[in-house]
């Protein structure tokens, strides 16, 4: 049996000054995945007992950035998809375990204006081809914040945010895309009709206390582990970040 938890921190460093040691402890996971982690190289020391920690950092300073930390040694790791225009913002570390592979991801934002629409459109594509690649040798277990909302079930007002960055037709297709590829929605797999549930939350308009969030973060696994799968959570009770972890159970 496997806990997983992932986690856009918003700024691994902020978070560390607000009881990030505390959640992760609390939280003992089997692996831990952050997202957004905003930091260069030696920036850090954070280290936690059992735990080894794998780490893929943007080139540009304060922005983006991935890790994984971990209690079982991966046969292999991989950062980025191998793609050069894709791998100079730190976005994606790779581990394989012996049964399956471990994704955590961090998907570019399209932005005000949907200014980068075009460019998240590309990195769609070639990520799913990335996951098929995998998938082809053996099951994987994706997570991280991957910047949509798939439904109007996964937002508070579906209807104002039509066309906004996170909330296009554009992107919700590519999900679509996605998981009719062969990939399961973990949390809609256990929870199809939850409302109300969301992962992040703008840091304007007292948008947490008053739950106007969106469901942008996931676990998405091949579908052939399906059977495979215990519980997924959104720990909507976890502060310290504009997100909050979700976690999966995995019994493999």
């Amino acid at each position: 049996m496997f806990k997983l938890i992932s986690w856009n921190v918003n700024g691994l460093r902020a978070v560390v000054g607000k009881g990030f040691s505390d959640t992760f402890r609390t939280l003992d996971a089997d692996f831990f995945c952050l997202q957004e982690t905003k930091m260069q190289e030696g920036q850090l020391d954070l280290r936690f007992d059992g735990y080894e920690s794998y780490w893929n950092y943007a080139d540009k300073k304060g922005y983006s950035g991935t890790a994984i930390f971990t209690r079982h040694t991966p046969l292999s790791v991989q950062y980025g998809m191998g793609i050069e225009e894709h791998d100079h913002e730190g976005r994606i570390v790779t581990l394989e375990m012996p049964d399956f592979y471990l994704v955590c991801v961090y998907t570019p934002n399209s932005q005000d204006g949907l200014r980068r629409l075009d460019y998240r459109m590309t990195w769609e594509d070639d990520f799913r081809r990335f996951l098929l690649q995998l998938d082809a040798k053996k099951p994987v277990v994706v997570c991280g914040d991957m910047n949509v909302a798939h439904e109007e079930i996964d937002l508070k007002n579906p209807k104002t945010n039509r066309m906004n960055a996170g909330f296009t037709d554009q992107e919700r297709a590519k999900f679509t895309e996605l998981l009719d590829a062969g990939f399961t929605d973990t949390f809609r797999h256990f929870y199809p009709d939850a409302t109300d549930i969301y992962s992040w939350w703008s840091y304007r308009f007292r948008a947490r206390e008053k739950n106007t969030g969106w469901r942008i973060d996931y676990f998405v696994t091949s579908r052939r582990l399906d059977d495979h799968l215990v519980d997924a959570k959104i720990h909507t009770e976890i502060f310290g970040s504009d997100h909050c972890p979700v976690e999966l159970t995995l019994n493999l």
